[in-house]
């Protein structure tokens, strides 16, 4: 395999051939997913960089990568300073970087594929000041030059019960079919992965821990629709779930049916649809609405049966949990343990299950100095020896048919300092505070925020991320549009209100540099809350997630009497609902970890 350095250089040698002066590679694929397929690896393939968000400009002479404050020191481990600068965002943006570094009248290419337009318009706008012109390429530079790029998966599409869905896919289209009518509205694309597979009760293994397939979809009015995905990606029993008013097209027949719109009314969404979806719209003379998709929030506020089964997943996936920590608590303190064995340890756990579909995102098993790392991901050559005196971060998850779990605990590895405990400590109260809060319906989640930091402001501390984000029903473990964040979150969409029915994490951390790393996850369900008296509808967190919360790094003296009633009674129900699924030894154990303090 070439050196990151060789990779630079061949892209800059195929620039020159495109006659461009430079080029944005981001880190999605064409549907602007989080996470993507090994086919769509552009910006790891040329940087190194393992992060989940980030992008990369290259010009003639300098290249920069751009990533937010989760990845401050992990983009700095995995990128050369040699050969990128190093940029933190929001402060400075990818467009007004190129605004400055940009060669006067130079040509900046794009692939209008992996950007929306408000990205385009706006980089258009900042080159514009240099003279500079952006510049959309037919083909991008970097498969050029990427020799052994992965084929997008071929793997058949997946049929989701309408009995774990909650509501059928005519169902589901109908609503979308209202919803374009109250538009008057002929047609919406849906090019958002997770979109289509929940709007056709589909799913698919494409993407890495995300069960989505890799397709295109336009909805109609009438509330047929059609699909467009690989003719090998097909079988009888999808076509029979599909139905007839679902058209099966070749997925490279999309971009020319959207040119095929002239003088009707189609929607799309700005933040999930590319620049070339627009393009083609506006090509084939389309009036196009620029909406969010209308399948975002039906998604996000879950039925019935979504919420029983993430609570058959949840209750589930805590007992498989439950065991590792136990085993890591007596296997850890003897040496030999690495993040890579206890992480490939906690799936095995997990596997055991019989059930897990996959994890839901790399796990995050960290010790030391890269638990301070909030997005680490541990590779063979990072994994560090698991030794005595340090925490041991672990954030992991499972999919399962019923659900998409995601959960962080911590585990002393012997005796645990008392800044260690203190810190610990805050963020449970940080924890806690998110859990029990109640808040008028139509509340954001940029308003909660300050509940998790407050202990830590008191001491003049903060964490680097967001409080909380959206998970789905067995589709992304980070699902909008709701999410608890500061308002300028990196992109955050913390000023969507919070409603009965959608699932968050709740995850306070704290993190000291090249020390250690603390965060306690759980998943809650936004529920509504009946309050004697009150004026109007309030709604409050039920916490979906069971597994116990270490003890040995608590101090009592920190917590509140409410607090205190608050962990004994979680750690009441840890026992009641995984006890049962444990026998032996383990329950024995489980029944220490959740005894009541204080």
């Amino acid at each position: 395999m070439s050196s990151y350095a060789d990779r630079l250089k061949a892209l800059r040698e195929q620039l020159k051939r495109d006659r461009l002066d430079g080029f944005v590679v981001p880190l999605t694929d064409e549907h602007m997913s989080e996470y993507v397929g090994a086919y769509a690896q552009r910006l790891g393939w040329l940087t190194g960089f393992q992060g989940s968000a980030g992008t990369a400009v290259v010009l003639p002479q300098e290249a920069a990568i751009f990533t937010d404050g989760r990845y401050t020191l992990q983009v700095r481990q995995q990128v050369s300073a040699e050969d990128w600068e190093y940029v933190g965002v929001p402060a400075t943006s990818v467009s007004g970087w190129l605004g400055a570094h940009a060669p006067d009248g130079g040509r900046i290419g794009y692939d209008p594929w992996l950007h929306t337009r408000a990205w385009v318009e706006e980089a258009r706008k900042a080159l514009a000041e240099k003279g500079a012109e952006l510049v959309a390429v037919d083909t991008n530079p970097i498969d050029a030059v990427w020799p052994d790029k992965p084929a997008p998966s071929d793997a058949t599409l997946a049929i989701q019960s309408d009995v774990a869905a909650g509501k059928s896919s005519p169902a589901k289209r109908a609503e979308i079919a209202d919803w374009l009518a109250e538009r008057k509205a002929d047609a919406v694309v849906l090019s958002a992965l997770d979109s289509i597979a929940w709007a056709f009760n589909i799913r698919g293994t494409d993407v890495s821990h995300t069960p989505v397939a890799l397709a295109y979809a336009i909805v109609n009015a009438d509330g047929t629709a059609d699909l467009f995905v690989a003719p090998e990606k097909m079988n009888d029993a999808v076509r029979q779930h599909l139905g007839n008013a679902i058209r099966i097209h070749d997925r490279a027949a999309f971009a020319p049916a959207l040119k095929g719109f002239a003088g009707k009314r189609v929607a799309a969404d700005p933040g999930s649809a590319v620049a070339a979806v627009f393009d083609a719209l506006d090509a084939g003379g389309a009036k196009v609405l620029a909406l969010r998709d209308p399948v975002i929030l039906a998604k996000a506020i879950k039925n019935p049966a979504e919420i029983a089964g993430q609570k058959a997943a949840q209750a589930r996936d805590g007992a498989a949990l439950s065991r590792f920590l136990k085993w890591f608590e007596e296997t850890a303190p003897g040496g030999g343990l690495t993040e890579m064995s206890a992480a490939d340890k906690l799936r095995e756990f997990r596997e055991a299950t019989g059930v897990l579909k996959d994890l839901s995102f790399d796990t995050i098993s960290a010790t030391g100095p890269n638990g301070a790392i909030p997005h680490y991901k541990v590779t063979d050559e990072s994994s560090l020896p698991i030794e005595p005196g340090q925490l041991y971060l672990v954030d992991s998850g499972g999919q399962y048919a019923d659900g998409t779990t995601d959960v962080t605990r911590v585990m002393p590895v012997g005796e645990a300092s008392d800044e260690m405990k203190d810190r610990f400590t805050r963020v449970l109260k940080g924890h806690i505070a998110i859990a029990t809060a109640i808040f008028p319906d139509g509340t954001t989640g940029a308003q909660l925020d300050s509940f998790a930091r407050r202990p830590l402001w008191e001491v003049g501390l903060d964490y680097g991320h967001g409080t909380g984000h959206g998970v789905g029903s067995y589709l992304s473990v980070h699902e909008g549009p709701q999410r608890i964040a500061q308002p300028y979150y990196p992109g955050g969409q913390s000023l969507e209100p919070l409603r009965e029915g959608m699932f968050l994490s709740n995850e306070p951390g704290y993190y000291k540099a090249q020390e250690f790393g603390i965060r306690i996850e759980n998943l809650v369900l936004v529920v509504k809350q009946l309050i004697s008296g009150a004026e109007q509808q309030m709604l409050g967190f039920e916490t979906l997630t069971f597994a116990p919360i270490e003890r040995t790094l608590i101090k009592p003296s920190l917590l509140t009497v409410q607090e205190l009633a608050w962990l004994n009674a979680y750690h009441a129900e840890v026992l009641r609902i995984l006890g049962p699924q444990l026998g032996g030894d383990a329950l024995a154990w489980l029944e220490a970890k959740c005894a009541p303090i204080g």
